[in-house]
């Protein structure tokens, strides 16, 4: 029974001490951050360059085979690797979940142990230690009452041990590299919270219409949850607002959520940079359409056409529609438009032109008279949903505070006195010279000052070391 146990034991053994001496080390390697840092760039570079949940179609047409962009970026490579959805990928995840090992191991195997190192401390009890310190002097006719105290104003933490002393200040330095790794593991989390649970979508709404969430160009497996199901949106109204010379300045959409018994939860009108946000889904203006134009013929009743986008090879927006001008459909008229306010244009059924008026106005066609009432505009809605960006948020602000500690020094001042001579001494991470004149400071201030040669000495020793 003892030898199973003890094959058991060192069985249990190996796997421990792979991960404490080969797994370990190697993740908190810096060079494999840095590495696995530059492929995060450099991909998030490419998702940011390449356009991201586009049709087929958009990339066929955009990155053909012959000749390949790069002389090898073509449609076929942008889907097999994945380049059309890279922060969704498996590749791209893993290097994320990765990176975030690295620096978890970084932390536990580098940043822990220093912050340990610096917490414990060890007083000198020989002149001999102080000659080894970048800053050290001897004082005489000084007593470590009068060092303590002045330490302690410069927020020193001091203590004693019989003829001994030692004082540190600055441990939050130590502790922002901990906080700075933890602020990126928080953002690495919430960029895989959102990659994997967000989703965006793309609306072309009229004005009057009311719609639910439904084109989705580009979610994460687990993104049903976000989708919208128990309320709806009205879009109220969509105009646009022109410029003195015709020129388009702001779009706007007067916007509605509706619950599920038809009650209004909320209402804004939006604009470009200026979104709703309602539950967690946020609703930009990124476009804008002619969904339709009200006409009457004679006395007839308004009725109301659609209108489609012509394909002009890619020169200016335009729409277009058709009017019957007899019951059997027999003869008609090509009405266009290219914004909501501008002219309208008419073409008979040869092509020709015809004439050209503005919402309100009327002119004879075929025998009867025709009258544009209104256009009906529509409005390009981007939807998103990303539960990760205030994960990311929260990240990037402890990021920047663990920043900024990570610039305190961490100083250590270490004083024997013996024999009826105070002997000081200390040492710094970084701000060598600021140290240096805060330690002068403090040896200027004890009663027996510290002879030129002494300082000089001591300054020079920390020039060397600088």
């Amino acid at each position: 029974m003892t030898n199973n146990t003890q094959n058991l034991s060192s069985w249990l053994s190996v796997p421990k001490r792979f991960f404490r001496q080969e797994l370990l080390p190697f993740l908190g390697d810096l060079r494999l951050a840095i590495a696995l840092l530059l492929a995060i760039a450099a991909f998030s570079i490419s998702g940011t360059v390449i356009e991201q949940g586009q049709s087929p179609a958009f990339y066929q047409s955009n990155y053909p085979e012959s000749p390949a962009l790069f002389g090898f970026l073509t449609w076929k490579v942008i889907q097999v690797v994945g380049l059309d959805h890279v922060y969704r990928t498996w590749w791209f995840l893993a290097l994320l979940v990765l990176f975030g090992s690295s620096l978890t191991a970084c932390t536990f195997t580098h940043q822990f142990p220093a912050l340990k190192a610096a917490r414990r401390w060890k007083f000198y009890k020989t002149p001999r230690q102080f000659e080894k310190l970048a800053l050290s002097a001897q004082v005489d006719d000084a007593n470590l009452n009068q060092l303590e105290q002045l330490l302690q104003k410069r927020r020193y933490l001091v203590f004693r041990e019989g003829n001994t002393l030692y004082a540190r200040k600055g441990l939050m330095g130590k502790i922002g590299p901990i906080l700075v790794h933890a602020s990126m593991l928080i953002i690495l989390a919430g960029s895989i919270l959102g990659a994997m649970t967000g989703f965006m979508a793309q609306e072309i709404i009229p004005s009057g219409e009311t719609f639910q969430v439904q084109n989705i160009i580009d979610a994460g497996p687990f993104s049903m949850s976000q989708v919208p199901k128990d309320w709806a949106v009205h879009v109220n109204r969509f105009w646009i607002d022109y410029k003195s010379d015709g020129t388009i300045d702001q779009f706007y959409s007067d916007l509605s959520v509706i619950d599920r018994e038809g009650q209004e939860r909320d209402r804004q009108t939006i604009h470009v940079n200026k979104p709703l946000r309602y539950r967690g889904v946020t609703m930009y203006q990124t476009d804008w359409g002619v969904a339709a134009v009200q006409v009457q013929l004679n006395n007839s009743p308004i009725f109301q056409l659609p209108m489609a986008l012509l394909n002009t090879g890619g020169g200016a927006r335009l729409w277009g529609t058709w009017i019957p001008t007899k019951p059997d459909l027999s003869e008609g008229v090509s009405l266009l438009a290219k914004d909501l306010q501008g002219t309208l244009l008419l073409y008979d059924m040869e092509g020709k032109l015809m004439t050209s008026l503005r919402p309100g106005m009327e002119t004879p066609v075929n025998g009867v008279t025709l009258k544009i009432k209104k256009v009906i505009g529509s409005t390009g809605l981007q939807i998103k949903a990303d539960p990760g960006i205030p994960m990311v948020y929260l990240g990037f602000g402890l990021l920047m505070l663990g920043v900024m500690m990570s610039y305190v020094s961490h100083s250590q001042v270490w004083a024997l006195e013996e024999n009826e001579e105070l002997y000081v001494g200390g040492k710094t991470n970084r701000a060598q010279v600021t140290f240096e004149r805060e330690v002068i400071d403090i040896l200027d201030s004890l009663e027996e000052k510290p002879s030129p040669d002494e300082l000089a000495i001591a300054s020079g020793s920390l020039a060397g070391q600088n």
